[in-house]
């Protein structure tokens, strides 16, 4: 018998393990076409995400040129009982160079989470504020326990794969 999951939990649980998170995982696409990967700080604010990354930095340019990416944000090995079935979100996302002005909610989150000395300094840096709209995501927390999900939670669907058909 299989054991029934209790998705109420399994939805804070993931809901605990966003907010936690402080950094996502990019995948982007080089001038070739090849994935190129990287990371960013993060912040959330009104159902997006934003990343505060430097002009001079290749991921940069490469989210620019192509912005259909794939963000992940994923728990630190220390902390997994299992390497194999590590706490997990992933989203693909549109991203979109939303520049510096305007933003002060924004940057206030940043500073909560990411220090208001180092955002001064990143302040006078060279970083442009972008802005990821999450499209169709995927949590996953241990064997089994998969659901398609979006940013807030609102849809979170177990997945169920078929073995009978494999």
């Amino acid at each position: 018998m299989v054991k029934q999951i209790d998705i109420t939990k399994k939805k804070e649980q993931y809901l605990q393990f966003i907010d936690k998170c402080k950094t996502v995982v990019i995948s982007s696409l080089d001038s070739d076409g090849n994935p190129f990967t990287s990371y960013a700080p993060y912040v959330q604010h009104d159902g997006k995400l934003y990343i505060y990354i430097s002009i001079i930095t290749d991921h940069y340019k490469f989210i620019e040129d192509n912005n259909l990416i794939s963000i992940m944000m994923i728990t630190d090995e220390q902390d997994s009982p299992n390497l194999f079935a590590r706490e997990r979100a992933r989203f693909q996302c549109v991203a979109e160079n939303v520049g510096n002005d305007g933003h002060e909610e924004i940057f206030a989150k940043f500073e909560k989470n990411h220090g208001t000395p180092m955002m001064g300094v990143l302040r006078g840096l060279d970083l442009s504020l972008f802005e990821l709209t999450p499209k169709e995501g995927r949590y996953v927390v241990g064997f089994g326990q998969a659901f398609d999900i979006d940013l807030s939670g609102e849809k979170f669907e177990h997945v169920v794969v078929d073995k009978k058909d494999k």
